[in-house]
């Protein structure tokens, strides 16, 4: 089976079932075989300036997920990453981290992802 590391964006657009009914069908599995997460994506959605309700659902939600922290490998692939490609370093940690685990990315945002060597990415939207 195939595992899965969820970028923040997709964290939003699932609450607010914004995909169509393959790419919701398809994120109720990956989340339901326990979401994996970057620490950057923790942290980007603790950063949400939301509602009391929105809030607890994040919280759960992450309670719910498998942090994955910056490891050595992790940092060797985001430097490999940054060399060879203009990206922001929190992108470049998220598929840093993909990269180490051997996960398939899952994000709407492919265009800052693009022509990373060996990192897979599936945007629901697509689906």
């Amino acid at each position: 089976m195939e595992q899965y590391l969820i970028d923040t964006n997709v964290v939003s657009d699932y609450f607010t079932a914004s995909f169509s009914f393959a790419g919701m069908h398809f994120m109720d599995s990956a989340i339901n075989a326990t979401p994996n997460l970057s620490i950057i994506t923790q942290i980007e959605l603790l950063c949400w300036n939301t509602d009391a309700q929105t809030e607890q659902k994040v919280k759960s939600f992450i309670n719910d997920s498998i942090v994955l922290d910056i490891t050595p490998d992790v940092i060797t692939q985001c430097i490999n990453i940054r060399k060879g490609k203009r990206i922001k370093t929190p992108d470049a940690i998220i598929a840093a981290t993909a990269l180490a685990y051997g996960y398939i990315l899952i994000t709407n945002n492919e265009k800052d992802f693009v022509n990373i060597s060996n990192l897979k990415v599936i945007n629901p939207y697509h689906l």
